[in-house]
């Protein structure tokens, strides 16, 4: 007999696997809050009762794709590493992370397309952004450049090299050319 934290555990994780799949395969308009019910076996009555709006179900199945790419550059960047060494393991980490399907396009098209730059940009900033940026703020030290910056602009040639390599891009090729503008950034 599962409790009802269970049950209720239960139910958002099939709404937000159903959610998912449907806006990897349909996008956000294209999908509704009566399909997602019906793929995750539940009322659209449950579905209010755990997110406020299809919005807010989309954007939290956006805050665990990016905890996920999260959790997989930290998880490469494990501790010992130089400071070097787990930026370049990190960059690996996400291009790898974001071949998962339907990642690329949930991150950097239906996210900003549906929550707004903003948002899409906050959601990052928390997740794969600020392990980009605390990298590079300890790989740099006190060197003449703004690391805020640099971060931003180094996460969206992060972001273009996804989006590249899930356009059918040669992931080898892309990946080196990432690896060598981190190098040259630190240098």
């Amino acid at each position: 007999m599962r409790s009802n934290r269970e049950r209720t555990e239960s139910t958002r994780r099939a709404l937000l696997q159903a959610a998912r799949s449907l806006f990897v395969l349909k996008g956000y308009g294209g999908t509704s809050t009566p399909e997602i019910a019906t793929a995750a076996a539940i009322t659209r009555g449950a579905l209010y009762h755990h997110f406020s709006d299809k919005q807010d179900l989309f954007r939290q199945v956006l805050e665990a794709e990016a905890a996920a790419v999260r959790d997989d550059i930290l998880a490469a960047a494990r501790p010992g590493l130089s400071a070097q060494a787990a930026l370049i393991a990190g960059a690996e980490a996400y291009l790898h992370s974001m071949t998962m399907p339907g990642r690329t396009r949930l991150l950097l098209i239906e996210g900003p397309a549906t929550l707004g730059a903003e948002q899409a940009l906050a959601i990052d900033q928390a997740n794969a952004g600020s392990t980009l940026r605390e990298g590079l703020v300890e790989a740099l030290g006190m060197k003449d450049v703004d690391c805020d910056a640099l971060a931003r602009l180094l996460s969206a040639a992060f972001d273009r090299a996804a989006l590249e390599i899930d356009a059918g891009a040669d992931a080898v090729e892309v990946e080196n050319a990432m690896v060598w503008l981190l190098r040259k950034s630190l240098a």
